[in-house]
């Protein structure tokens, strides 16, 4: 479970507050499994131009399924050595994202985002009381072997101390203007709160802090990058440079819109009621801790939301949801995992933005697949998606992909932790 541009008012954003639909109104689908045998995969990526697609898992290795669908029995890369020791019954460390520059045909070079020791370069406090350092890094396929990584090559890119073990974010990826960009969750603990976090209004409203962001960078035009000119905080002396949008809590899977206006779509996870989807733009302001979702927040007493609050400048989500921990009644889920908008074959599903979330609960796995739908009118809705070819809940939603015809995956598993070569990743296809 993942739990863990200012404007002058409120977005207009249109919102779906959405509750438990009867089944009758469910999206039909059902799950072809194509990889299986997995730990804890957390991301699938198919280069431009590459008929390959590359499976990160959370223990540290990065695996290659073939064009025919066979999973090769070596891995590309493998980065066990690197990470931070996970604890197997759950864990958010470890390797968390994958992506592969935009000319990686030509030139070999791809990122990742991973979990390390604490930096020896952070200052005493941080080694005996956080937790580690995520990373990202620029590597490179091997000169003699197309299905290998170089192992003798690595850059920094970032390195950021995490104060906690969760909120991580950090999937990356390449936007269509070839910048790459970073989403990090709020430093962990609960309630944007404790040891690494602003006292007076948190990280994500903190924009000296690089944590509960968007961070947008130019890994092309400097060492260890470039800002790129138009940032919406270049020249800012009270704001990093880097920041795209800030206001998160722990965007768990972000994706581009291959098609359209190429939108920047983030799940977002809240806390202990709402869950929440963003559409994310240059300079937004999404509101962690000021708001949960829609609604006010107090960092002190989570649970008990304020009939009002200062909402002036901040962007509301799309879609929003309750959350079971203290919503039960008509809730969805507990930890939303941000999806892909669909643009494979089936033309009933164009446009679509499928998403998910973890479970329904901690103890037991009960997957949610979800179908949102935007209307003319810009608002959106959505529907929950039954699987007809699986009795019983499903697994543990992880994650989500998208191949180059547009097709989109659900990346499983069957453990709350990182451990057991059980999971699989199936393709949501229609029930027909």
């Amino acid at each position: 479970m993942w739990r863990t541009l200012a404007l002058a008012s409120v977005s207009t954003i249109a919102l779906a507050s959405a509750s438990a639909a009867p089944a009758d109104a469910a999206v039909k689908a059902k799950l072809e499994p194509v990889a299986s045998g997995l730990t804890a995969p957390l991301a699938m990526v198919q280069p431009n131009g590459d008929d390959r697609r590359f499976i990160i898992e959370q223990d540290g290795r990065v695996k290659i399924l073939t064009k025919d669908g066979k999973l090769l029995p070596e891995p590309f890369l493998d980065i066990r050595h690197k990470l931070k020791p996970q604890w197997s019954d759950f864990d958010e460390k470890g390797l968390l994202g994958i992506a592969f520059h935009p000319k990686f045909k030509e030139n070999g070079r791809f990122y990742i985002a991973y979990s390390a020791p604490i930096s020896f370069e952070a200052d005493l406090a941080k080694q005996f009381w956080w937790s580690h350092t995520n990373i990202v890094a620029e590597y490179r396929v091997s000169a003699d072997d197309p299905n290998k990584a170089d192992p003798n090559y690595e850059r920094i890119v970032t390195a950021i101390d995490w104060p906690q073990f969760n909120h991580n974010g950090h999937w990356i990826g390449f936007g269509p203007d070839g910048m790459l960009y970073i989403s990090t969750g709020d430093g962990g603990y609960a309630n944007d709160w404790g040891i690494g976090h602003n006292v007076t209004e948190g990280n994500g409203q903190d924009l000296m802090s690089l944590h509960g962001k968007i961070l947008r960078i130019d890994v092309d035009g400097g060492h260890p990058y470039a800002i790129p000119a138009d940032n919406p905080f270049v020249g800012r002396m009270d704001a990093l440079p880097e920041i795209w949008a800030y206001g998160l809590r722990n965007p768990w899977r972000c994706s581009f819109d291959m098609g359209g206006d190429h939108r920047l779509f983030c799940g977002d996870v809240q806390q202990n009621s709402y869950e929440e989807v963003d559409i994310i733009v240059k300079g937004g302001n999404y509101g962690w801790r000021k708001m949960e979702a829609t609604h006010c927040f107090d960092y002190v007493k989570p649970n008990d939301h304020p009939a009002n609050c200062d909402k002036n400048g901040l962007i509301l989500p799309i879609l929003e949801y309750k959350n079971c921990t203290a919503k039960p009644d008509g809730c969805m889920g507990i930890s939303v995992t941000g999806g892909y908008v669909y643009r494979g074959s089936h033309k009933p599903w164009q446009g679509k933005y499928i998403f998910g979330d973890w479970s329904k609960t901690f103890a037991t796995r009960n997957g949610q697949l979800f179908m949102a739908t935007e209307g003319a009118d810009g608002k959106w809705t959505m529907e929950p998606i039954q699987v007809v070819n699986m009795d019983g809940p499903l697994p543990y939603v992880l994650a989500f992909a998208q191949d180059a015809s547009g097709e989109v995956y659900v990346l499983t598993s069957l453990t709350t932790g990182p451990v057991g070569g059980l999971d699989t990743i199936y393709r949501i296809a229609p029930a027909e």
